[in-house]
Formats: C-alpha cells, sequence, structure tokens
C-alpha cells in the first residue's frame, strides 16, 4: 500500500453513504456561525460524481426560486452530518449534465420503482 493511502486511512468514513447518479437525496450539512454550530438540509438529484479515496465527490443539483444551485459534497467529509436518499432515479447516463439547460417538469429523473 503506498504512503498516501496509508495517511488517508483514518480520515474514510466507515459507512459512506450508497448514493446513486439521478437519485434525490437530502444532504445534511454542518454549518459553523461563530460559534454555534447547526445542521442544514440541502435537496436535490444527485448529476455527477468523481474522484475515490478521500478525495471522492458528488454533485447535487436543485432549483431554487427559479434559479438552478449546484453543490459539491465530499463524500468522506466530517461537514457531511447524514446523506438521506429520498426516491431512487431511473437514469441510463453516468453524468446529467444536460439537466442544467431544462426546466420543470423537462428537469425532473423519472423513478426507479421496482
Amino acid at each position: 500500500m503506498d504512503a498516501l493511502k496509508l495517511m488517508t486511512n483514518g480520515m474514510l468514513k466507515e459507512q459512506p453513504p450508497v448514493i446513486e447518479i439521478g437519485d434525490t437525496v437530502r444532504v445534511d450539512v454542518k454549518i459553523r456561525e461563530g460559534e454555534k454550530e447547526r445542521i442544514q438540509a440541502f435537496e436535490g438529484t444527485v448529476i455527477a460524481r468523481k474522484g475515490s479515496g478521500v478525495a471522492e465527490t458528488f454533485t447535487v443539483r436543485r432549483l431554487s426560486y427559479g434559479v438552478g444551485v449546484e453543490r459539491v459534497f465530499p463524500i468522506h467529509s466530517p461537514n457531511v452530518a447524514n446523506v438521506a436518499i429520498v426516491r431512487k432515479g431511473k437514469v441510463r447516463r453516468a453524468k446529467l449534465y444536460y439537466l442544467r439547460g431544462r426546466v420543470g417538469k423537462a428537469a425532473k429523473v423519472k423513478e426507479l420503482i421496482k
């Protein structure tokens, strides 16, 4: 095992969230304001995952007052308190960047029904 993996091994979460592209997720993020700390939820569609190991990230997109907002979250960050799957999405792409050019119902991802 190389030195970088040995160093970052302790930083990895034991139970990383099991999310896939197209899922609608609610990410609970720890926000620090002065000395107080609170949890803020960010709910949207997972449009991308990239990286591996401690540097693995996922991108969540949502519409806020008619404006598209995207946030990139590190999977193993201690500031990401919880990732809850609201619904599973049925997609055929690895990245859903085409959703950026769509609004309204056209920007929706079909739900995966089992």
